[in-house]
């Protein structure tokens, strides 16, 4: 009967002790799961804290074994470039260092544009509304072409002749720049090695003249493209300019007659200008000769400033509007001369309508004889 007892208690233990470690293994499972789901709804910065922290016991030792090199390394250092951060320093050093970093762009040549020549005419499909002048606007200009005297002798060796290209002249004169312009050889924003530029574009005709060097060539320098011949025509009117402006001087030898090969186009926008300059990189003897320089104006107005010295307070100054051909030669030939601003929307309608649609500024055009 005891054995009996005994047997009866060792299974009741037995069953008890199964219960419980079943209970406790739930228990287990069930703590495991909802760290999962607690873990799973953690915040990503949580999260990464705790990868840190882990991380950092690991990499405690690297960061004490290279903390003595790199105090080593800065010791050789500047305060100021200890202070700076790693990128500084690094650029710092580069652009020290006479060789170019890989990768780095090719330094251009001062002037050479990468999206291609300067259009002077809107193209077609970017035309904009234009609006007309009004008729008070329109009888003014017409007043004023009737009262402008057709010659100015400015002063010995200078002759403006006013409204010497008429309209359809005129409307030839951009077109052709315009298809030279665009070609090889054309337009371009002339500059100087330290990054300085012109607040112009620029073309040339017949030689090349390179405002860095102030000389001319066959070729320009920085794409050894050859500068386009003079238009016939533009010879032809240069030709005509010259004997009319003899008119207006006291004898011939005052402006001396010359065959122009070369010209240089300049087109200002309407915030264009050109410093006080001398003409004087053509040959010994075309300035010797004091042969002249021939200048057209086409579209806005422009004021022309002149003076015989760089540094003069009040300057000459004459007002150059579309049609306009300013010569001056003898002794007039090395006048100080500059454009100090355009007249915004002070052109002829037909240059900016659908015959030629010249963009808002000046065309200027200037022959002399090398």
């Amino acid at each position: 009967m005891l054995q009996a007892l005994n047997s009866t208690s060792s299974s009741s233990f037995s069953k008890l002790f199964a219960s419980r470690s079943t209970l406790l293994c739930f228990f287990q499972l069930s703590i495991s799961s909802n760290s999962k789901k607690m873990e799973e709804h953690r915040t990503p910065s949580a999260v990464q804290a705790n990868l840190d922290s882990r991380s950092g016991r690991k990499s405690a030792s690297l960061s004490k074994s290279s903390l003595n090199t790199k105090v080593g390394q800065s010791s050789s250092l500047s305060p100021i470039q200890r202070c700076r951060s790693p990128q500084s320093v690094e650029s710092q050093r580069m652009q020290s260092s006479p060789k170019r970093a890989i990768g780095a762009s090719p330094e251009k040549h001062p002037g050479s544009e990468s999206e291609g020549p300067f259009d002077i005419c809107i193209p077609a499909n970017k035309g904009g509304v234009k609006l007309k002048k009004s008729f008070l606007e329109s009888n003014r200009e017409k007043r004023k072409k009737l009262e402008s005297p057709a010659g100015q002798h400015l002063r010995p060796g200078m002759v403006l002749l006013k409204k010497f290209l008429d309209h359809m002249d005129q409307v030839k004169i951009v077109k052709k720049c315009r298809e030279l312009g665009i070609g090889s050889g054309g337009f371009y924003r002339p500059g100087y090695r330290d990054g300085a530029k012109l607040h112009l574009q620029m073309m040339c005709l017949g030689k090349d003249w390179s405002p860095e060097s102030r000389s001319y060539d066959k070729s320009r320098s920085f794409d050894g493209a050859v500068p386009p011949e003079i238009p016939e025509e533009f010879r032809k009117l240069v030709d005509r300019a010259l004997n009319d402006s003899h008119e207006y001087t006291k004898n011939v030898e005052e402006i001396p007659n010359m065959s122009p090969d070369i010209c240089i186009v300049n087109f200002y926008s309407n915030s264009g200008r050109l410093g006080l300059h001398q003409d004087r990189d053509e040959s010994e003897e075309s300035l010797k000769k004091g042969l002249p320089v021939v200048s057209f104006s086409i579209g806005d107005s422009a004021e022309f400033l002149y003076s015989d010295a760089r540094d003069v307070d009040m300057p000459e100054k004459v007002m150059l509007e579309s049609g306009d051909v300013l010569i001056f030669g003898g002794h007039s030939r090395h006048i100080f001369h500059g454009v100090p601003g355009i007249k915004p929307n002070t052109g002829p309608e037909i240059l900016v309508d659908e015959r030629t649609k010249l963009r808002p500024g000046r065309l200027n055009l200037t022959f002399r004889k090398y």
